[in-house]
C-alpha cells in the first residue's frame, strides 16, 4: 500500500470516528462510558497521518513501487474505504425487532436476589428494562406487586402477543441482549418498533422459566415518544 493511500485511509478512519462520537451515533455502537476512547483513537489517526505527510514533504520524496503490485494492491486498498463512507453517507439505525425475535434466550439477567434494595416511593416508578425484568424474575419478596411503573422500549408483535421491549449491551451492539415484557390491556394500534412509554402494573409471578422470564404487564397508558438518544441501556 502506498504511503499516500495509508495517510488518506488513516485521515479518513480518524475522521468517521469523530463524525460518529460528536454527533452521538456512536451510540448505536457502544456503551457511552466508551466515548473518550473513541475521541482519543481518531485524534490519533488524524494526528499520525498528518505527521507523516508532513515527513514526506519535508523529504521532498515519496515511497515509490512498481506498477504491478500497485494495480493488484490498490484494489483491497479502496475496498477499506467503503465502511468509512457508510459512515458519512449513512445514519444506520439503532439494533431494534429483528435482534429481539431472533434471539435464542430473551431477558438474560443476572440473579441478583439479594442486591435489589428498596424502589423508591412515589406514585408512578420509573424503571430501566433490565432492572424491572430482574425483579420481576428474581425478586421473591414481590417489591413490584401492586407498584405502579414507567417503562421505556420499543413495540414488539410476534405471535399475537404485544411486547414491550428495549437492548442493553455490556460494551458494544456486538454483545446485545434483548429484554421484553408482555403487555395487555387496551393496546393503541402503533406500528412495529415505535417508541413508547407505558405506565402499569406488573402481573405477579407471571415471569418463569418456562416463559424465559418473560412477565406480563397491564397496561395503563401508552405515549408515543421519539428514540432516546441512548437506545440501548447497559
Amino acid at each position: 500500500m502506498r504511503r499516500e493511500t495509508q495517510n488518506i485511509l488513516l485521515v479518513l478512519l480518524g475522521g468517521a470516528l469523530l463524525k460518529i462520537s460528536f454527533s452521538g451515533l456512536y451510540l448505536r455502537y457502544v456503551q457511552k462510558s466508551l466515548l473518550p476512547l473513541l475521541i482519543a483513537a481518531g485524534v490519533i489517526m488524524i494526528g499520525l497521518a498528518l505527521f507523516a505527510i508532513v515527513q514526506d514533504i519535508r523529504r521532498g520524496k515519496a515511497v515509490s513501487e512498481d506498477d504491478h503490485e500497485h494495480s493488484h494492491s490498490s484494489r483491497s486498498t479502496w475496498l477499506m474505504l467503503l465502511p468509512v463512507l457508510a459512515v458519512f453517507l449513512i445514519s444506520p439505525p439503532a439494533l431494534g425487532g429483528d435482534v429481539v425475535n431472533s434471539a435464542a434466550d430473551t431477558n438474560q439477567t443476572q440473579r441478583s436476589r439479594n442486591l435489589l434494595g428498596e424502589l423508591p416511593s412515589g406514585d408512578v416508578i420509573p424503571l430501566s428494562m433490565t432492572e424491572f425484568v430482574t425483579r420481576t424474575a428474581w425478586d421473591e419478596s414481590g417489591t413490584l406487586d401492586g407498584r405502579r411503573v414507567k417503562l421505556t422500549g420499543f413495540l414488539l408483535r410476534a405471535e399475537g402477543d404485544t411486547f414491550v421491549a428495549r437492548l442493553a449491551i455490556s460494551c458494544c451492539a456486538a454483545d446485545a441482549r434483548p429484554l421484553k415484557v408482555r403487555v395487555t390491556g387496551d393496546v393503541p394500534a402503533l406500528p412495529d418498533e415505535q417508541w413508547v412509554e407505558v405506565t402499569g402494573q406488573v402481573v405477579p409471578k407471571s415471569a418463569s422459566e418456562k416463559n424465559s422470564w418473560v412477565p406480563s404487564f397491564t397496561v395503563e397508558s401508552f405515549t408515543p415518544v421519539a428514540e432516546p438518544v441512548e437506545p440501548y441501556e447497559s
